[in-house]
């Protein structure tokens, strides 16, 4: 067994030294544990990884080398590894906070300001993994974790399994979930680190409004939406969302790469950076005050789980979230689409 070991206090600890509490996720090449140390009963994550086959050595040798490299508040921290011939274990800080939409759907009551709080959070970590050359490629709400139930809840970026090193030349892989897709990675053009920036502009408009900019059951017509970048500002909310706000995320949605906002410029337009002091605190999910985010809305999300499946194999307990979001609200079980097998 290989140790490596990362800003810890238990230099000379083993895995026996954890005590596995739950299973709280499953992929293709991994599984999830929540543990507790049995000296000092303090929580962690636990990440298991298959290495045996090429694919899951992959997958975990990028996870590694970006969290060995990375120290930044809005980013997990790994403390330790230990590394077998056919296992790979990480030891990571346990995010309690729920994923960013489940916030959104627990808080009832979202603003301008809430959102912004969020977008910050996460823009700090992406300009952060920027200047050391690490592109995410994959990221959506569902990578962005809260560290506690606190409002005050840092807010982390998760799973680099995709990420990519040393961007000093352009990639051309088609990677990651389609909805959250660059016009240029899905023209299979040469891309680099401005793909992030494209799916935060997504995010974003998720976030503000509960629904996607881009969408269609159709993967070709998908496509052919992003390649154009035809997004709609009409219909609920948007009418109380401020224009600095749509700049915002127009300013990210630009089919041009070269011309799209980097991530130190987003941190610094002014919607973000004042947090929105000069909009309203209305509530711009009101519409669905026991959900937050439209019901349909989390059927696209199980429909976009099922192109990440098939498109990279990568799989989790997504679909407990969407049975566990879906029960919360009768008019969700109404508006929901049925057949699921």
């Amino acid at each position: 067994c290989r140790r490596l070991v990362l800003q810890t206090r238990w230099r000379n600890s083993d895995l026996d030294e954890y005590d596995i509490k739950a299973l709280i996720g499953r992929g293709s090449f991994s599984r999830v544990v929540r543990v507790e140390h049995k000296g000092t009963h303090q929580p962690f994550a636990i990440k298991m990884m298959e290495v045996e086959f090429p694919e899951g050595r992959e997958v975990c040798t990028t996870e590694l080398t970006v969290l060995k490299r990375v120290s930044h508040p809005n980013i997990v921290h790994m403390v330790e590894v230990f590394q077998f011939p056919h296992r790979v274990y990480m030891v990571l800080e346990l995010a309690t906070g729920g994923e960013l939409l489940d916030r959104v759907v627990s808080k009832g009551h979202f603003t301008e300001r809430d959102a912004t709080k969020a977008i910050k959070m996460v823009l700090a970590a992406i300009s952060y993994l920027h200047s050391l050359g690490i592109t995410h490629r994959d990221l959506k709400p569902e990578n962005l974790l809260y560290y506690h139930p606190g409002s005050n809840s840092r807010l982390l970026v998760t799973d680099f399994g995709l990420a990519i090193v040393d961007t000093s030349w352009s990639l051309r892989t088609t990677c990651g979930t389609a909805e959250y897709m660059a016009p240029e990675m899905v023209q299979r053009k040469p891309y680099w680190s401005a793909v992030d920036l494209w799916a935060m502009g997504v995010i974003s408009f998720i976030v503000l409004s509960g629904s996607m900019p881009f969408e269609d059951d159709s993967r070709t017509k998908l496509y052919r939406a992003i390649m154009r970048g035809k997004y709609s500002y009409s219909g609920d909310p948007w009418p109380c969302v401020s224009n600095l706000a749509k700049d915002f995320i127009s300013g990210l949605l630009r089919v041009d790469p070269s011309s799209r906002l980097t991530a130190e410029q987003a941190q610094q337009h002014p919607w973000v950076a004042s947090e929105a002091a000069t909009s309203s605190c209305t509530n711009l999910h009101r519409s669905f005050p026991s959900v937050g985010i439209h019901p349909v809305f989390l059927w696209q999300r199980l429909h976009n789980k099922r192109h990440l499946i098939k498109h990279t194999g990568k799989c989790d307990l997504f679909y407990i979230y969407i049975l566990n979001a879906v029960c919360k609200t009768k008019a969700a079980l109404l508006l929901i689409k049925p057949a699921v097998n």
